[in-house]
């Protein structure tokens, strides 16, 4: 199939795309990687009138740390996270969880915010965003604002975002010291959307956990954080001996937290059997990465 007619625009300045897209309404749709959205175009799920090209946008492709905290702009690419010396150095789960995205081509071509505008609830870097306790910077005429990733994240599909507003940067705080880390996912195939997934976060001191985040992926609406789990994690101490019975118990809390939906691809019963392999999966590799021990 082919996309419904729109207009093209392709502004080289940030002010001047809010512009077109606040006379655009919800008409208006911003093109950046457009991996998602092209598809959902061609297939007739979405019909904008106006579509603005970002691209031309230099100051929208900045990667960068300030003050402790990652900046990813609108037009990083996927790859550009796989390629990071600075992700890989102070926010290894978003560069582990970015190994799992699609395919080089989509890779080369997909931006992390866009994946995050998106919010496909199998996708990876909302899950991401959502355990580091990330954030979104969206631009519009009137401004900017910035809004945490738990109020972001709405539903399938769904965000905070308004008609006339783009998304224009993602901020991720860095993990504290002694942090163990694990993005793990389960798919038919390399590439395929994810039928079940976790990304988890142990902070560990002097082998008790201070902190514990756990979200999974493709399990609702969005990633879910399993606060109950989390709470269950949260000054225990965890070691060889005990981590096993406590992260049986975490899995059960995951597996009770979640209301999968059903589909051709999986069953809901065998989505929530996923959410607790998985999570006891990523919270195995994240106790052992705190420890500074090689956990592939």
């Amino acid at each position: 199939m082919k996309a419904p007619g729109f207009d093209y625009r392709a502004p080289r300045r940030l002010a001047e795309a809010t512009a077109i897209l606040q006379d655009a309404g919800p008409d208006g749709r911003v093109l950046a990687g457009g991996q998602s959205l092209m598809p959902m175009m061609n297939m007739r799920i979405v019909a904008p009138q106006i579509l603005v090209d970002i691209n031309r946008i230099e100051d929208l492709a900045r990667l960068e740390v300030d003050g402790g905290t990652l900046r990813v702009g609108a037009l990083v690419r996927h790859v550009d996270i796989l390629n990071s010396p600075l992700v890989a150095a102070g926010w290894p789960l978003m560069r582990e969880a970015t190994t799992y995205v699609a395919h080089p081509a989509i890779r080369n071509r997909g931006t992390t915010c866009g994946s995050v505008a998106h919010n496909d609830p199998a996708a990876e870097h909302p899950s991401v965003l959502l355990t580091l306790g990330g954030s979104v910077v969206i631009a519009s005429a009137g401004g900017r604002r910035e809004v945490q990733a738990h109020d972001f994240l709405q539903g399938i599909m769904t965000t905070a975002l308004e008609p006339g507003e783009m998304v224009v940067e993602l901020r991720y705080p860095a993990a504290r010291p002694g942090t163990g880390w694990a993005f793990v996912e389960f798919a038919r195939r390399l590439g395929d959307f994810a039928l079940g997934g976790a990304a988890a976060l142990l902070t560990m001191r002097h082998g008790v956990c201070e902190e514990a985040r756990l979200t999974l992926v493709g399990m609702g609406e969005g990633p879910v954080r399993v606060l109950a789990a989390e709470e269950l994690l949260t000054g225990q101490r965890i070691d060889a001996a005990g981590a096993r019975d406590l992260f049986a118990a975490a899995a059960r809390l995951a597996m009770g937290s979640v209301e999968p939906t059903e589909d051709v691809h999986a069953g809901s019963g065998y989505r929530r059997h996923l959410a607790g392999v998985m999570t006891r999966r990523a919270l195995n590799t994240a106790l052992a990465r705190s420890r500074g021990e090689h956990h592939a």
